[in-house]
């Protein structure tokens, strides 16, 4: 691995620092590319408009009529924490504002498969629904969107997925990745077009007069539900996605959020009044995205939507034991999918440009997660199989796969698919995330495949594991009271948290735990302690660490603790 240091452009420091910024903030944001002290606004104000998200007006204009007419509306959302969040959002702000018949329908994972399919759309017209509204899919429903329009449903999708060459024909299409659309911020999660459409919608009941006996509803109050599904969803954070999650991590620490989020906290050891975006990626989300991996995603939904805290709180710990459930399951299949990646290769020799595996064990509620656990490992674009559990499709196997910087992973899919026709049956995705289907016979084919476009598109510096770091950090921020100020920011994808890195003694070490290194240090001369998770091989006496600030509490006592993310060997 290369330990490298981010650039600090010095005006830039300079400028924020005058502005008042703590110098090490300064620093920190300037290397993130930060200009100006505006950029550091994060007042609603300074939202991008909705007016400038194409179809915002049109999907307005749609709902309020619906809401007028008093029209039956459904919800069709996806099964992970972005999907569940964004249809809470839909539910309770077209309640708030004035919709009277809301209901929502969520596929499964296994039985249904992904997005608006033509049986979800005979579903929710067999339900009495005249809107079908999807949210975090539906780019891509072609088909699904014909059919419920053919059942006599008006559809409006609002989605952020990349679109494929056709575009279905639903009455409106809310999306700023649609290739017709202008809107400044292509990153909004799922949960933050339809806040968007939201805004929107409540502009033009307020210009039909809605309001004027009345006060106008404040969707504010959504803000920390748009918050988690934006973390939680690993989309980049650009100015105004952190605009969106500072708006609602503000309302969590004031107490303000809904009772089921209140209790997803509880159930995962955190403290709401000290919220941070880590509780929003590594406890909350996985305990939603759990239910749609291992079980139904409308008890994540429920747990968002209920105002009951006793509900909430008997939904958040069955949440909490399916997602114990789902690590005891990803960790075996780790471990069979460690054993078939090394069958592969041997250990002396350098890994394939990418890695593709299958057992018939393996559980596909789970293949992502085991996906990116062996992309962080091996530092190859990896996707990880496992058998159709559908009825009908045991012939299938639905992949999962996660990239690393410089492959685009659905792009690579796509040239497979040419390359290869009826190789693949579905796929789609991100970049750095995708999904896909292959009939069982052509698993060999598609590895192969996937090795070769890997092998064409990455070279040697792409293949070599770095990580970007911001330097030293100087003796006198060694302090537990620098880890609440850096935990108060909003730090994610493409906002990388901060990470520091230096020359360290290693004084001791010892294993601790399920395999994780305990280890005391000295740095600029001080002593600290490290741990480094999910490390068994012993460090040498001297030798360069990036590491992460925390602080380990003790017996009411806390201290400054080093998370080690890699070392320079």
């Amino acid at each position: 691995m290369r330990i490298l240091e981010r650039e600090v452009p010095p005006r830039s420091a300079w400028v924020l620092e005058q502005a008042g910024v703590h110098p090490l903030l300064a620093r920190l944001y300037a290397a993130r590319g930060v200009r100006s002290h505006d950029e550091l606004d994060d007042g609603l104000a300074r939202l991008l408009p909705p007016d400038g998200l194409r179809g915002t007006r049109e999907a307005a204009v749609l709902l309020a009529d619906a809401i007028a007419q008093q029209r039956r509306i459904c919800i069709v959302a996806d099964y992970d924490c972005d999907g569940a969040t964004a249809c809470a959002v839909a539910v309770r702000g077209l309640r708030l504002l004035g919709a009277t018949q809301v209901s929502y329908l969520v596929p499964d994972r296994v039985v249904d498969g992904y997005g608006l399919t033509p049986p979800i759309a005979e579903r929710v017209a067999a339900s009495g629904a005249q809107l079908l509204v999807t949210v975090d899919n539906g780019i891509a429903s072609v088909e699904g969107v014909a059919r419920a329009q053919a059942l006599g449903l008006a559809v409006l999708v609002t989605d952020h997925h990349l679109p494929g060459p056709t575009l279905p024909a639903a009455e409106v299409l809310v999306n700023p990745n649609h290739p017709e659309c202008g809107f400044e911020s292509k990153c909004l999660a799922g949960v933050g077009v339809m806040f968007y459409v939201l805004l929107a919608l409540r502009a033009e009941l307020r210009a039909r007069g809605a309001f004027e006996r009345s006060a106008q509803p404040k969707l504010d109050a959504l803000l920390p539900l748009v918050a988690l599904g934006t973390v939680a969803d690993v989309v980049k954070l650009d100015t105004n996605n952190r605009r969106l999650v500072a708006q609602g991590l503000r309302r969590i620490r004031a107490g303000a959020l809904p009772v089921g989020m209140a209790a997803l906290f509880r159930a995962a050891g955190r403290k709401a009044e000290s919220a941070t975006t880590f509780d929003f990626g590594f406890a909350l989300g996985p305990r939603i995205n759990a239910a749609g991996r291992l079980a139904d995603m409308t008890l994540g939904i429920e747990c968002l939507l209920t105002d009951d805290a006793a509900r909430a709180d008997e939904l958040a710990r069955t949440l909490d034991a399916i997602n114990r459930e789902r690590r005891s399951i990803e960790g075996g299949m780790r471990e069979q999918a460690l054993q078939l990646a090394g069958e592969l290769f041997p250990p002396e020799q350098t890994p394939p440009g990418a890695i593709a595996v299958y057992d018939p064990d393996f559980h596909e509620g789970v293949v992502g997660i085991v996906a990116s656990r062996l992309k962080d490992l091996y530092h190859r674009p990896t996707f990880v199989f496992a058998a159709s559990g559908a009825d009908g499709r045991g012939h299938e196997l639905k992949g999962s796969g996660r990239s690393i910087a410089g492959f685009h992973l659905r792009d690579a899919l796509d040239l497979v698919a040419k390359r290869h026709p009826g190789v693949l049956l579905r796929f789609g995705g991100h970049a750095m995330a995708a999904g896909c289907t292959v009939p069982a016979e052509q698993f060999p084919t598609f590895a192969r495949a996937f090795a070769e476009v890997a092998d064409e598109w990455l070279d040697a510096a792409t293949l070599t594991r770095r990580m970007d770091t911001d330097g030293p950090l100087a003796p006198e921020y060694l302090r537990v009271d620098l880890v609440d100020t850096l935990h108060r920011e909003v730090w994610g994808q493409g906002f990388a948290p901060p990470t520091f890195s230096d020359e360290v003694e290693v004084l001791s070490q010892r294993l601790v735990g399920q395999g994780h290194l305990s280890l005391k240090l000295r740095l600029g001369g001080q002593p600290v302690d490290g741990i480094w998770f999910g490390r068994s091989e012993p460090l040498p006496a001297r030798v360069k660490l990036a590491f992460r600030l925390d602080a380990n509490e003790w017996q009411g006592q806390r201290r400054l603790q080093l998370m080690v993310e890699g070392a320079e060997l």
